[in-house]
């Protein structure tokens, strides 16, 4: 498949369906839409690839760059968008900003070289919901896509946090940070974003905590809420950048 190019797509649509809408989604009925974004075609190719023979997945289109990506997504309206970080013309973290405004139906699963790479956190920063270096295996592809596709985070939560602790600069502060009451959190819900922030999972914090997943899960949403984060990259970052958290502490 080339770059720019589509699979599995019509030039009509539906009786009633207005143009650009996505069909109605049924579960177990319609596959995950998949727009791959690399400025190599091999790559473009070894991925799709490995999504195509699985009819959980619909590859809908390749881009070469990061501006035929987010043309390509206006005009496909993919689930999830696999995007190398560095491509010409417009980059991957630009791409993936611009998507998460302009197509929030969209979801970005991130590509690197590298598993430490600075681009990595500026892509979850501009609203990525995940990242995989490129030598991952195929069925670690898949998972991820899924993962990404039901709008959790496909980020190894220790691997989130050795990268965000060092690339995100922490403030200097010679006091205990203000947000311990930002946004109205409760002390639960500062004491989990603190403890999501060094790299537990929901388990690890409900062994902490001792309390269940399921109320390490509600104090989790009650932090995004407050916080006006999307997801638990954005809650990680975000707990370094106030300094609720320190590189090594």
């Amino acid at each position: 498949m080339a770059a720019g190019t589509t699979a599995g797509t019509t030039g009509g649509g539906a009786p009633g369906e207005r143009p650009g809408e996505r069909p109605e989604e049924r579960p177990g009925e319609r596959p995950i839409r998949v727009l791959i974004a690399d400025d190599q075609p091999l790559v473009r190719r070894g991925l799709a690839l490995i999504l195509s023979p699985d009819p959980a997945f619909e590859v809908v289109g390749e881009a070469g760059d990061g501006e035929e990506a987010v043309a390509l997504a206006h005009r496909l309206l993919p689930d999830v968008v696999v995007m190398d970080i560095r491509m010409p013309l417009l980059d991957g973290v630009e791409a993936t900003g611009r998507l998460a405004r302009e197509v929030p139906g969209c979801r970005v699963l991130a590509l690197s070289t590298f598993d430490m790479d600075e681009y990595v956190v500026a892509a979850l920063r501009a609203g990525a919901y995940g990242f995989l270096p490129k030598d991952i295996s195929p069925e670690e592809l898949v998972a991820a896509v899924r993962v990404v596709h039901t709008g959790e985070a496909a980020v190894a939560p220790r691997l989130m946090t050795r990268l965000i602790s060092t690339y995100v600069r922490t403030p200097r502060r010679p006091e205990p940070p203000v947000v311990t009451d930002a946004g109205g959190l409760t002390r639960r819900e500062v004491e989990v974003w603190r403890l999501m922030a060094t790299g537990l999972d929901n388990a690890g914090i409900a062994g902490a905590m001792d309390i269940s997943v399921s109320t390490v899960k509600n104090h989790i949403t009650g932090v995004f809420g407050k916080l006006g984060v999307r997801d638990r990259a954005q809650a990680v970052i975000a707990a370094y950048e106030t300094g609720l958290v320190e590189v090594g502490g």
